[in-house]
């Protein structure tokens, strides 16, 4: 893998880890994270045309089109579960399920159904990236005893491993995406269907809250109803939040598309999972969640396994 897509996917990861710490701070992540994708779609969409209309509008193949109207599906889908985790779970519980499974099911798809292959170096570094990622947070801890734990908290890893399987599936369709088309085309094309299919939902749950509402039940967790007045709801702090948050992850996922046209999935799904170091390491400096200097300095010890297992992972492709 060259350098550079390297360097792309590293700093894909720190915006991936950014925009994920917003969504689970915000009060209502299934309605920022709509925010987000329509403020990213509404980002996109001009740029990808003027783009389009430059280069002498090029043929769009209608498999681009199946294949972005289905990771549109699957995007929205990875957002309802994702929220769902959030609003049940911690940050340090969800983030490592759901990214840390996902790079193990990638690198068996890419193997197995998309029929690529890895050389040795290829798959020590995939197996040493993936031994660090799960011995960073221990993700699999969740399900000890899970009859002794809060409903809330197996909930939350359920979602969570849903959510998993989603980012498998759409790294798997983009992966081929981006390959028949431009990534900036192609990157437009999927936001805008995401967009519709994810606020298509929100609508659907907020329905259904105010008719709960009415009949008098309470809902833990339901969708407020947003504040009277345009202006007003582009200045509350959930917009200002998921725009922020668009923008990020439009960036994050835009270097991801260009991986994909250089690298294989098997190298590209565990380089971009990286972020959960990220996690880890803000968790245990910034928020204080290392038991001890010592439980800090093993943590760091194996992001740097992490580190040797990217940096073999270079030599593939």
């Amino acid at each position: 893998m060259p350098p550079g897509i390297i360097l792309l996917l590293l700093v894909a990861a720190v915006l991936h880890a950014a925009w994920n710490v917003l969504l689970k701070t915000a009060d209502d992540p299934l309605r920022t994270a709509g925010g987000g994708m329509l403020v990213g779609a509404s980002f996109l969409i001009p740029i990808a045309l003027i783009g389009w209309l430059v280069t002498g509008r090029p043929a769009i193949p209608d498999g681009a089109w199946q294949l972005s109207i289905l990771s549109g599906i699957l995007e929205a889908a990875y957002f309802v579960f994702l929220s769902a985790a959030y609003r049940r779970g911690d940050l340090s519980l969800v983030y490592p399920i759901a990214r840390g499974t996902a790079p193990v099911l990638s690198v068996a798809v890419g193997v197995i159904v998309l029929g690529e292959r890895l050389e040795p170096p290829g798959w020590i570094g995939v197996g040493l990236l993936l031994a660090g990622i799960l011995a960073l947070q221990k993700p699999w801890a969740v399900f000890r005893r899970s009859s002794q734990m809060p409903r809330h908290v197996r909930e939350a890893a359920a979602f969570a491993l849903l959510t998993g399987v989603t980012i498998t599936a759409y790294s798997a369709v983009d992966r081929d995406g981006a390959r028949l088309i431009d990534p900036l085309f192609y990157a437009a094309m999927l936001w805008t269907f995401g967009s519709i299919f994810l606020l298509s939902w929100i609508g659907l749950v907020v329905r259904r809250d105010r008719k709960r509402a009415a009949a008098g039940e309470v809902t833990v967790g339901a969708v407020e109803v947003p504040r009277p007045g345009l202006v007003g709801r582009l200045l509350s702090g959930r917009w200002t939040r998921a725009g922020i948050g668009g923008l990020i992850t439009v960036a994050a996922y835009l270097f991801v598309l260009v991986a994909y046209r250089y690298a294989p999935l098997t190298a590209v799904a565990p380089l971009r999972e990286s972020a959960i170091v990220i996690i880890s390491g803000w968790g245990s400096f910034r928020l204080k969640e290392a038991r001890g200097r010592r439980d800090a300095t093993t943590r760091m010890g194996v992001a740097v396994i992490v580190v040797i297992g990217a940096v073999l992972l270079a030599t593939e492709g």
